[in-house]
């Protein structure tokens, strides 16, 4: 376990499935949709499917082809945070890794927690010896302008990439980071 210093947070790796972070990941996801966020789903998300979608990570954890690092309020023990390190990748890129699914509950932002997930994704990352990260978010937002502040360079914008959770299009920027 990876202590944070940031406002009673911890960060841990999540290594088996068990009901409670289901739950906690389920609540998380719907959420962040509900806040609006672009992350894959749409407004009219389930509990059923965001809880299909929490338990395919995991069955990729327990493969060990994803990390799955949380971010835990100390007081309560809920999932208040998340992001994924996808490591299975074509046997021509041992070398990288995605990140993916950076979540943080709207009642905790602006605390640190999605600037500490990352930190402790590239430690990881790091200790597994990846020296190149690879993750895309929507343009402009929040999530944007912490990977230019963590140092990510920017490959390029994709104009009507994805949708929002209301079916509006956004952009979408590509980013990577050298480990080495």
């Amino acid at each position: 376990m990876l202590i944070s210093d940031k406002r009673n947070i911890h960060i841990e790796e999540l290594k088996e499935a068990n009901n409670i972070a289901v739950s906690d990941l389920v609540a998380l996801t719907l959420d962040i949709v509900q806040g609006g966020a672009s992350v894959g789903f749409m407004q009219d998300l389930s509990e059923e499917k965001a809880r299909e979608f929490w338990n395919n990570v995991l069955a990729k954890v327990q493969q060990e082809k994803t990390v799955l690092l949380v971010a835990k309020d100390s007081s309560s023990h809920q999932i208040v945070g998340t992001v994924q390190l996808q490591i299975d990748l074509p046997q021509n890129q041992p070398h990288r890794a995605d990140v993916a699914k950076m979540l943080v509950h709207s009642a905790f932002r602006r605390l640190g927690i999605a600037e500490n997930l990352l930190q402790h994704l590239e430690f990881i990352a790091k200790k597994k010896r990846k020296s190149l990260l690879v993750l895309d978010t929507v343009t402009d937002s929040p999530a944007h302008a912490l990977y230019l502040k963590r140092g990510w360079k920017v490959v390029g914008n994709i104009p009507n990439y994805a949708l929002f959770p209301n079916g509006s299009p956004c952009s979408t920027t590509y980013f990577y980071k050298n480990l080495e």
